[in-house]
């Protein structure tokens, strides 16, 4: 049994729809339709009036266009971190020859709003990155006040929503580039980024004029008639289904799924005795990430190995100290995460 923090266990009803005969997504105009279908779908899920893209590569595809996309040489762009992704931010702005300032609070605390604040008011930056949920440390970031002020300062907004995106509200007003992907709460195979571009964002990009294909954005503006290279049609119809069955469970529902399973999760955690990373406060509704200092990776090993459940430790430096129980889309269900809870507990014991 697999409920790590992605990829996500996918359900039947979508692995079904991946036995059905494929469109030619080159040449064949059901799939243009699909396609069309599948951004719609999307745009409620982000709750925005903005183009959705859906490229082809896996999540990190789009964290990389989106830099590449907008960031020019010599960019000054402000990188609010406090984890791992948002880090990472910076190394691709540094890649394209941007210049990351980056705003860090410890992976145990909140995104430091009084130094952005401080931040814009002593310098001008392009654009702004941040990651809403920071999986390695399960890991929720309040973004609003954050993106308010960068709104306030005309900031370009690039957000990372890989973890949230379909297991909790994103506050999708003010983000520019809203990044997705299709391993995640959506319960669909790896294999898509998703994107959502403000009208900003794409005058940007022109401006900016990259000269990439595979990390440009500006290539799926319009597809209309043509996709930028022949598109991974089988991951695009599993999309399709995963997003079905998250509007026909209806959004609120969905929601309040998650945030029941994460709060069962945390309960019977504390039962063992076991602390939360960070903390309660901060913990997303879609991964629980426990403290087990020295002992995550032998806890892991022994749950595959004696009860086939699947987790995932924590990542770089606190890969042996953090276990981590994914309960997002298909695997925020409560007899699952008993599973996993029974089997830690014989684990711990």
């Amino acid at each position: 049994m697999q409920m790590t923090p992605g990829p996500t266990a996918v359900p039947q009803r979508v692995r079904d729809r991946l036995s059905e005969p494929m469109p030619n997504p080159d040449v064949e105009q059901s799939f243009f339709d699909l396609y069309d279908d599948v951004c719609e779908k999307l745009q409620t899920i982000y709750d925005t009036d903005d183009d959705v893209i859906v490229m082809g590569g896996e999540g990190i595809l789009g964290l990389e266009a989106a830099i590449a996309s907008t960031v020019a040489p010599g960019d000054d762009v402000l990188c609010i971190s406090n984890g791992l992704y948002g880090d990472g931010f910076a190394d691709f702005v540094e890649n394209y020859g941007g210049e990351p300032t980056l705003v860090g609070a410890d992976y145990t605390d909140s995104l430091d709003v009084d130094a952005v604040e401080e931040a814009l008011e002593t310098g001008e930056y392009k654009a702004a990155t941040m990651v809403h949920c920071e999986t390695p440390t399960g890991t929720l970031n309040d973004i609003g006040p954050v993106l308010e002020l960068l709104h306030d300062h005309e900031v370009l907004t690039i957000v990372d929503a890989v973890s949230s995106l379909g297991g909790t509200p994103v506050p999708s007003e003010h983000i520019d580039i809203n990044l997705g992907a299709s391993q995640k709460a959506f319960s669909s195979p790896p294999g898509l980024t998703t994107v959502a571009v403000s009208d900003r964002a794409w005058d940007v990009a022109e401006e900016r004029d990259p000269k990439s294909l595979y990390t440009n954005l500006l290539p799926w503006r319009d597809t209309s008639e043509m996709f930028p290279y022949t598109h991974l049609v089988a991951n695009v119809v599993a999309l399709d289904e995963s997003l079905s069955m998250l509007l026909e469970e209806g959004l609120d529902s969905v929601y309040e799924r998650h945030e029941a399973v994460a709060a069962h999760c945390r309960d019977r955690g504390a039962a063992l005795g076991l602390e939360l990373y960070p903390d309660s406060d901060r913990s997303a509704p879609t991964v629980t990430a426990f403290h087990l200092p020295g002992e995550a990776e032998a806890v892991q090993q022994e749950l595959e190995a004696d009860h086939d459940v699947v987790l995932s430790t924590g990542l770089d430096d606190l890969a042996n100290d953090i276990l981590r129980v994914g309960h997002m889309g298909y695997n925020a269900e409560i007899e699952k995460v008993d599973r996993v809870m029974d089997a830690l507990e014989i684990v711990l014991a």
